[in-house]
């Protein structure tokens, strides 16, 4: 019973550390904006909007279609979209080959 105990933790766990989502991008034409933490948006950085996450967070986030992840850090709050899990900067969705939206698996790494 302690070890069925011990492996559901376990799967729990490793669940809500990787997860499948929709990821969609925004970009130049929200360059120079305000973000929800105050700093000046950037297309280019590898930043990425979250409704919970903390800001400062860096998550790794792999485009599921082709394999290629990029690192990001969450500095800003969305996105506002039913369904769609994270906004990534223009620069992060170019990296990992990303059109429009894409199916991503999200990780916290710190």
């Amino acid at each position: 019973m302690r070890t069925a105990l011990l492996a559901l933790c376990v799967l729990m766990s490793l669940e809500s550390v990787a997860q499948a989502e929709i990821a969609t991008y925004y970009g130049k034409e929200f360059a120079g904006h305000r973000t929800a933490s105050g700093e000046r948006f950037n297309p280019g950085a590898m930043t990425a909007a979250h409704r919970t996450l903390r800001f400062g967070t860096r998550i790794r986030v792999t485009n599921t279609h082709n394999g290629r992840s990029v690192i990001v850090r969450i500095n800003d709050r969305g996105p506002f979209t039913k369904g769609v899990a994270i906004d990534l900067s223009s620069g992060a969705a170019r990296a990992i080959g990303m059109g429009g939206t894409a199916h991503v698996r999200i990780q916290v790494i710190g």
